[in-house]
């Protein structure tokens, strides 16, 4: 049985004879995936369940090499409510911004190039005056994300000696990115001081010695310690650390530029007040609360940030020409503590009411045709959402959201739909419900959304 089977298996080359010539794929690769696949039939065949004629594999296999034509990186609704989602690259960014930086970016660009003098010149110019002004630093570094500007900063500081952590700090964030880990990485020895819910001064005092290479502050980012509770303030940290004349380093893992409070959201440390408290190094996310590309800020002392630019590690951590330049517009939305234009759309989404997301679920409702309304159980209703990627932790943000119940398919069914259009829709279930929630799409994708909808 299985050796008839194996006699249906078409060539290589009796596939590649079928395949359409402006295919945009590399001949190699298009060979790799024949191969590939010719291998999962013949596993079929030996098992004796091989159901395909030879046409009807090489038509499947011609299917497969036009489905990897079209580009893996798709544009998507986002359903889930996580503005920050780290699945769906973190901060969207706006057209504006990418158009803008697309123009620039066109040929050849002034990235290492000073046009006044005519000689080489630096890439961190073209933000790191920005971002020093905004945050009220002496100076300013951007590397390619905040566990690099973590990892390189201690690793500059405090390579061969002690990094003195509070037991309630030894965070870990999403991708097993952990504090512990991070410290060693850099060629450091983490020194564990207090207990998981109580730190006190005299903690750090007693565990500095003359090995001690510097003093790590990590904001927990995705998790508070409630309850019978101790930390020491940065501002008394940071007056131990001057006079034992040891570098302070905060890791704010978010950061947020803007008053979150006046934002109608969750309160957040802001990089300033921490520059304030007197930090001598602070490191952040660009791509989280500041609504940048996969970044990471490192702020602080001239001296430090100097040091840490020499480091060999840099130049691995380096920020290329797309990634600064779309910084350079992101930093450009901001106005003040309190203000960031409609540009930026995480603090856009982030800051949208639940008010006016109710209204917008209203009207999708009123683009759909009652019997398809029927037929999926579809009703706005109110959520609660977060902002995601550890960001604002500790309170939800109200949010609204499309509740499906359909009536003819499954939830699982209608969220796999959703999901494999054309136009891609990401929500989320629960119980026996799926949700599309608006907090998170684009004011300029509803009519994209009533469209899918119409369509499942």
């Amino acid at each position: 049985m299985s050796k008839n089977q194996l006699q249906q298996l078409p060539s290589v080359s009796e596939v590649l004879l079928e395949v359409n010539p402006y295919t945009n794929l590399h001949i190699n690769y298009i060979t790799s995936i024949i191969k590939s696949e010719i291998s999962l039939f013949r596993g079929q065949a030996k098992a004796g369940k091989l159901k395909l004629q030879r046409n009807e594999i090489v038509i499947e296999i011609q299917d497969e090499i036009a489905r990897l034509a079209k580009p893996s990186l798709k544009n998507i609704i986002n359903g889930t409510g996580v503005v920050l989602h780290t699945g769906f690259g973190r901060a969207p960014i706006s057209k504006k911004i990418i158009s803008n930086v697309a123009k620039r970016l066109e040929g050849y660009v002034n990235l290492e190039f000073d046009l006044s003098s005519g000689k080489r010149g630096e890439r961190q110019n073209h933000v790191s005056g920005m971002i020093s002004g905004m945050c009220g630093t002496e100076s300013s570094l951007m590397v390619n994300n905040n566990a690099a500007a973590v990892l390189i900063t201690l690793n500059t500081l405090a390579e061969g000696k002690d990094v003195i952590v509070s037991r309630g700090q030894e965070v870990e964030i999403g991708g097993s990115f952990r504090i512990p880990d991070v410290i060693r990485k850099s060629q450091c020895n983490l020194v564990e001081v207090g207990t998981t819910n109580r730190t006190h001064l005299k903690d750090y005092e007693q565990a500095i010695n003359k090995n001690t290479g510097a003093i790590l502050w990590a904001h927990t980012s995705n998790y508070v310690v409630k309850g019978f509770t101790k930390e020491v303030p940065l501002s008394e940290l940071s007056e131990l650390a001057k006079k034992k004349r040891i570098p302070l380093v905060a890791d704010l893992g978010s950061g947020a530029l803007l008053d979150m409070e006046k934002l109608n959201l969750p309160s957040e440390e802001m990089v300033s007040s921490i520059v304030k408290s007197g930090a001598d190094v602070i490191t952040f996310s660009g791509d989280k609360l500041l609504g940048g590309p996969q970044s990471g800020l490192i702020v602080g002392k001239k001296r430090f940030i100097k040091a840490i630019h020499k480091n060999p590690l840099y130049r691995t951590y380096r920020c290329d020409k797309w990634t600064i330049a779309l910084m350079e517009e992101t930093l450009r939305t901001y106005r003040s503590d309190e203000r960031v234009n409609a540009d930026n759309l995480s603090m856009k989404l982030l800051s949208t009411s639940q008010n006016t997301l109710l209204k917008r679920g209203q009207k999708i409702l009123t683009g759909i045709q009652k019997k398809k309304m029927k037929d999926l159980g579809l009703t706005v209703v109110e959520s609660l959402v977060e902002a995601g990627s550890g960001s604002l932790p500790v309170e939800s943000i109200p949010s609204a959201a499309l509740k499906f119940q359909p009536k003819s398919m499954s939830v699982s069914a209608l969220a796999k739909a959703f999901r494999t259009g054309d136009i891609p829709v990401v929500g989320y279930t629960k119980g026996n419900t799926f949700y599309i929630d608006l907090k998170a799409v684009l004011p300029n994708q509803m009519s994209k959304l009533i469209q899918v909808i119409q369509d499942i």
